[in-house]
């Protein structure tokens, strides 16, 4: 049997990487089999819910950390059940906005030399150029998501000006490497530029470009990684089993005033009275008599977000114990949201206090228990 190829898509938060592999899936035969092994921060699976709707043919999540460190070892298992329970024709693997894509090849190609069933394809980064400057001055992992890849792909290159875009060009160009790039069409690329990238991280081995073992003697995970990010879980919950909605006037203004330097990304996923408007005015509207509750998926991203009407029930309410009424403690609870928020480092702290202070995430109505807690 040959191996199954993997290719792996990465880039900084926000960057768009759910969107390519959504505007990937539509150009695949109707017979190809596409799985995605995807890599969240925090406890909601947000995209992967976005992408079991749009005709994956299977799904694994890996949460809470970071694919290409802590949570390395299980990428082995991962790829077994997607193996086993797919049998995909290729498998995509999105990383969190936080990973390290050489690590993460070195593993594929581990896996690869021992078991026979995968081979790396290609790497593919994805680099928002209009957020661009923001990150790139403050983060090593956005630097070496550049370095390390086979295809750069610029997203959300029409929301600027020429000049900012070849800024954007020729500082990936003061990497002196020959790295094929492309422009997105709104977030797509055409299937051909994206698949069969013949990896040239696969054929470089555990030497990576011949630089990775240079970059990796002033590279720790500890310090340079995962503390380039903090990550809050908030957790909104009813009392009693009747469907309630989330204030929808007080999310919206949270939306509207995090601002892009202090919160990279917002993920949630939420019950709602009436049909949500996205940043751009549209609205995803159900089917259902009007004021019936149903559910959504938040996707924030330096200001702009969407809200998409998904089918799928909000799962139930983590540490029930948390939420108290005058009388005790109560097991009878329905969640109203669920969140992640990555933010930039050292503001952890600030967000939690305010979040908890009341009028940003709140039920409608009386009524209501938050949680917020620290990630990372």
């Amino acid at each position: 049997m040959a191996p199954i190829p993997i290719t792996i898509i990465t880039g900084f938060l926000g960057s768009g990487k759910t969107t390519l592999i959504l505007n990937l899936i539509p150009q695949l035969p109707h017979t190809y089999k596409l799985a995605l092994l995807k890599n969240e921060f925090g406890d909601v699976a947000v995209d992967s819910q976005l992408a079991s709707s749009a005709a994956i043919s299977g799904v694994q999540e890996l949460l809470n950390g970071c694919i290409c460190c802590n949570l390395v070892g299980q990428l082995g298992d991962a790829l077994e059940t997607l193996k086993r329970d797919v049998t995909p024709d290729r498998i995509v693997i999105e990383t969190s906005g936080s990973a390290f894509p050489a690590t993460l090849a070195m593993e594929v190609n581990r896996l690869s030399r021992e078991t026979g069933h995968y081979v790396l394809d290609g790497v593919v980064v994805v680099i928002d150029v209009e957020n661009w400057k923001g990150y790139e001055d403050t983060s090593y992992t956005a630097k070496m998501q550049q370095k390390y890849t086979d295809l750069i792909v610029f997203n959300k290159w029409e929301l600027v000006d020429e000049h900012m875009y070849e800024d954007c060009l020729d500082r990936v160009g003061d990497l002196e490497l020959q790295i094929a790039n492309v422009k997105s069409d709104k977030g797509r690329v055409d299937q051909s530029l994206l698949l069969g990238l013949d990896s040239a991280l696969a054929k470089d081995g555990d030497s990576v470009h011949g630089g990775y073992s240079k970059d990796k003697q002033h590279h720790d995970h500890s310090t340079d990684h995962q503390s380039e990010v903090e990550v809050l879980s908030v957790n909104l919950v009813s009392e009693g089993n009747i469907a309630k909605s989330v204030n929808l006037d007080s999310l919206e203004t949270f939306l509207l005033s995090a601002p892009k330097d202090e919160v990279y990304r917002i993920k949630a996923v939420v019950s709602a009275s009436h049909p949500l408007a996205s940043s751009s005015g549209d609205v995803d509207e159900p089917a259902g008599p009007p004021g019936s509750i149903n559910t959504y998926i938040l996707n924030w991203a330096f200001g702009r977000w969407t809200f998409t009407h998904t089918n799928t029930a909000l799962p139930a309410p983590l540490n029930v114990a948390s939420c108290t009424t005058g009388s005790g403690f109560s097991t009878n609870h329905e969640t109203i949201l669920r969140m992640t928020i990555v933010l930039a480092r050292g503001e952890a702290t600030k967000w939690k206090g305010r979040i908890e202070k009341g009028g940003m995430i709140e039920q409608e109505g009386e009524g209501g228990f938050l949680m917020v807690d620290r990630v990372i």
